[in-house]
């Protein structure tokens, strides 16, 4: 009996130069498991061309379109698709597009001068731990919010700060349940209250948290 083909991952390109996508198009086809469903050249096309029997699970998002620009879109996603992961793809690298960006909820961020191996750890990434941000992204970010005065460090429990160390690491969240020794779900409600309690929005912003507050320390 032969063992059924997995159906590939379905990512979306949202971007407006046609020849970028298309090279894209290319690229992104030819990793194992991962195949461009459609394009859109900005994201008032991505939602139009957006249909519920066909939803993808990675969208590649640039920043700067006409009529409907990253950011925006990345919001709506949000809003509307939580569970669509997106991956900024852009050339801007300043601290405040990046920021931004990370702010209107986006699962990850790379530049588009990075390397095709790049992009395809980046997806592999998405797939399977839920978020992807490359080390000049971090950098960047990490670099942005340590210029800026730090808050009063709300109270944390015990627990809490074991969640973060290990947000901290490449471990998905579903690997925290045993290691902490509690229910899969304890987990997503210390997460949720982690993001309220912190006023961040994704992993990587209760990754700067944690290591501008020496919860976990870079080696």
């Amino acid at each position: 009996m032969t063992t059924p083909q997995r159906s590939k991952v379905k990512v979306v390109i949202v971007d407006d130069h046609k020849l970028f996508r298309k090279g894209i198009l290319e690229l992104v086809n030819d990793f194992e498991g991962f195949s461009v469903a459609w394009e859109a050249e900005h994201g008032k096309d991505f939602i139009n061309k957006l249909e519920q029997d066909n939803l993808p699970e990675i969208i590649l998002l640039d920043i700067s379109m006409p009529v409907m620009d990253g950011y925006q879109t990345a919001e709506w996603l949000t809003k509307h698709y939580p569970d669509i992961k997106v991956l900024a793809l852009s050339m801007h690298n300043d601290d405040n597009s990046i920021l931004r960006m990370l702010k209107c909820g986006v699962n990850g961020y790379i530049l588009k001068n990075a390397d095709p191996s790049e992009l395809e750890k980046a997806l592999r990434t998405l797939e399977t731990q839920g978020t992807y941000y490359s080390s000049k992204v971090a950098e960047l970010a990490i670099k942005s919010l340590n210029n800026k005065k730090k808050e009063v460090r709300p109270d944390l429990s015990a627990r809490e700060i074991e969640f973060l160390k290990l947000v901290c690491t490449e471990l998905p969240y579903k690997s925290f349940a045993p290691l902490l020794n509690i229910h899969p779900r304890v987990v997503e409600s210390t997460r949720e209250t982690l993001f309220r309690k912190l006023e961040v929005e994704s992993r990587v912003g209760l990754v700067i948290y944690a290591i501008r507050h020496g919860i976990y320390k870079i080696e």
